[in-house]
């Protein structure tokens, strides 16, 4: 299922982007002192003791009747309306001010679960500001400092509680969930109404569909399939309503709640960043990838002009290696029918679970040709191997140290797990734990 979403909300120059920069370890968001700086909505991914969520950081609300103050409420009501839990933040220093009463009543009839953050909060003793903040009539506010880091701990576990498990309805753990995503005008509709003018559509209530996507319920081969048709992601710049800008977060959402993703390139056209970009939402998110290349049907071609296109897929998107290229023509419907097949087979690859004892047999093979590296005369051990969970399949190197553990040794065994097991079309993560005292004993 869906990450679910934090809004951080309040007036202009609290400390917004600061938090939002602080909760994700990141600086993304611009800090400035000057009002109004954060317009449209940035968001981040956070982690935290086992738990992830999606931030979004937005624009200070000012409630004015210009153009720009008229534009950041619109994007906060879009963030208001996506939003799980929402973060109010105010400024300890100024204590409560008429804004902060104004925005606390949009979020008492927003009727979202909401956390007061009273920021700025590195006073020796803040008590007795933080108490003025009871008027707004939201509860208590949970004292921070983002600028210092102060009481941000405290605010995550607090998120935490707060927020959905995430767990899948019941009744659809046979359903095999499709993300089709890409640049606008790739062709994603027009795949979606190709594989629903030949396919039986069966209408459904299940859980999850956003209103800019059109799910698609597909029966196959005795199987069901959820196809989702997300909207096109833009370059930012290019980007002028604001339901756009909030597509690129629900497009995201659906990549990460999918099993298997279906990145579009157009044939057509040259491989742009922005490709590169959208392809590695779904690589980050550690899930099942197909490269289909639509419009297939509009290139003039000889009996080499496939490889040539898949060499230069493969040289552009050189992080996407395992994923398989499938060439299709979604206005023809040439080769739309291997997509099942495809689907099945990266699927199968994804959830794919190794022994143990088979993984060290290989770790021994591998260890022989190639012996673990070397730094300041100290040598890496590498003890066992083992998988710790699939979609995407993940594995823990067991060794003495993890600071000998180069990237470049890391990446040398991801390959043999993929010369031995395929784990073809699926992204795999390799973590490094140091051996503990209990596994000695």
């Amino acid at each position: 299922m869906p990450l679910p979403v934090v809004a951080i909300v309040g007036r202009p120059n609290v400390g917004k982007s600061t938090m939002f920069n602080r909760l994700i370890q990141k600086r993304v968001a611009i800090e400035e002192s000057t009002p109004g700086v954060t317009r449209d909505r940035i968001y981040g991914r956070v982690e935290w003791t086992g738990s992830e969520f999606w931030l979004i950081d937005t624009g200070g609300l000012t409630f004015e009747e210009d153009k720009i103050s008229q534009e950041i409420y619109r994007q906060v009501k879009l963030a208001l309306d996506e939003a799980n839990l929402i973060v109010f933040l105010v400024d300890v220093r100024s204590g409560p001010v008429f804004l902060d009463f104004e925005i606390a009543a949009m979020l008492r009839k927003n009727e979202k679960p909401v956390i007061l953050v009273a920021n700025k909060a590195e006073l020796p003793d803040p008590a007795a500001s933080l108490a003025e903040f009871y008027a707004l009539g939201l509860g208590e506010p949970y004292p921070t400092s983002a600028s210092h880091g102060l009481g941000t701990g405290d605010l995550l576990d607090e998120i935490k509680k707060f927020l959905p498990a995430g767990e899948m309805p019941e009744g659809n753990e046979d359903l095999l969930r499709v993300a089709i995503i890409g640049r606008p005008n790739v062709g994603k509709s027009s795949l979606v109404n190709k594989i629903a003018g030949t396919e039986r559509v069966i209408v459904t209530d299940i859980p999850g569909t956003t209103r800019d996507s059109i799910d698609l319920l597909i029966e196959q081969n005795e199987r069901r399939y959820l196809f989702v048709d997300t909207a096109g992601i833009r370059r930012k710049n290019r980007v002028e309503e604001a339901v756009e800008y909030y597509s690129v977060l629900r497009s995201i959402r659906a990549a990460e709640s999918a099993d298997v993703v279906l990145m579009l390139l157009d044939a057509a056209e040259e491989i742009s960043e922005q490709d590169k970009r959208i392809a590695g939402i779904a690589h980050e998110a550690g899930r099942a990838m197909i490269l289909v290349v639509n419009k297939w049907d509009k290139v003039e071609k000889d009996e080499k002009t496939m490889d040539v296109f898949r060499e230069k897929i493969r040289k552009e998107l050189a992080y996407l290696t395992y994923a398989p290229i499938l060439f299709i023509s979604a206005l023809t419907g040439q080769r739309v029918q291997r997509l099942y097949e495809l689907i099945d087979y990266v699927a199968e690859q994804h959830a794919m679970r190794v022994k143990t004892s088979r993984l060290n047999e290989l770790l021994a093979d591998a260890t022989a040709v190639v012996p673990p590296p070397t730094k300041k005369g100290k040598q890496l051990k590498i003890y066992y191997l083992t998988q710790i969970r699939v979609k995407p399949p993940t594995f823990a190197v067991i060794v003495n140290d993890p600071e000998l553990a180069h990237f470049s040794y890391l990446r040398f065994l991801e390959n043999k797990l993929r010369e031995t097991y395929g784990f073809e079309g699926t992204p795999i993560r390799i973590v490094v734990r140091k051996k503990s005292k209990k596994e000695d004993g």
